[in-house]
């Protein structure tokens, strides 16, 4: 029988953040570099000290949690797939509760002309409208 597949909820509840020293170049990280493996909770309080009204990319998110690690980098691969899990869930929580007060803003770091937006379940002009307000 097969299992019933997760919410983004139990998929927030991913492993603690970890590192790893790569054996070999990724991603155009060089071999030998600690590299860390973040989490979905991780980056959605990340999200959250980003000052409202402002925006960061993706790259600078990475930078920012690898410094907070002590890392040399961040996974590119795990940041999106985390990025994902967080924006899914925070929109199943507004969906819910139709505030986004208690929400992860990840519309300060998803772009809404972005290839992962154009993979959410929700229409990504809601990430414009998200932005418009708290500017």
């Amino acid at each position: 029988m097969p299992r019933a597949k997760k919410t983004w909820g139990e998929k927030m509840k991913a492993k603690p953040p970890h590192h790893v020293i790569l054996e070999k170049d990724f991603a155009g990280i060089p071999k030998g570099a600690k590299l860390l493996i973040s989490c979905p909770v991780e980056i959605a309080a990340e999200l959250k000290t980003i000052t409202p009204g402002s925006t960061m990319s993706i790259q600078a998110l990475r930078r920012k949690l690898a410094a907070k690690n002590n890392c040399d980098a961040t996974c590119p691969v795990s940041t999106s797939i985390f990025l994902r899990i967080v924006t899914e869930h925070a929109w199943e929580e507004y969906s819910r509760t139709g505030s986004t007060r208690d929400v992860a803003p990840f519309w300060r770091v998803v772009e809404s002309s972005s290839p992962m937006a154009k993979k959410l379940s929700f229409d990504p002009a809601w990430i414009d409208l998200q932005r418009e307000l708290e500017s």
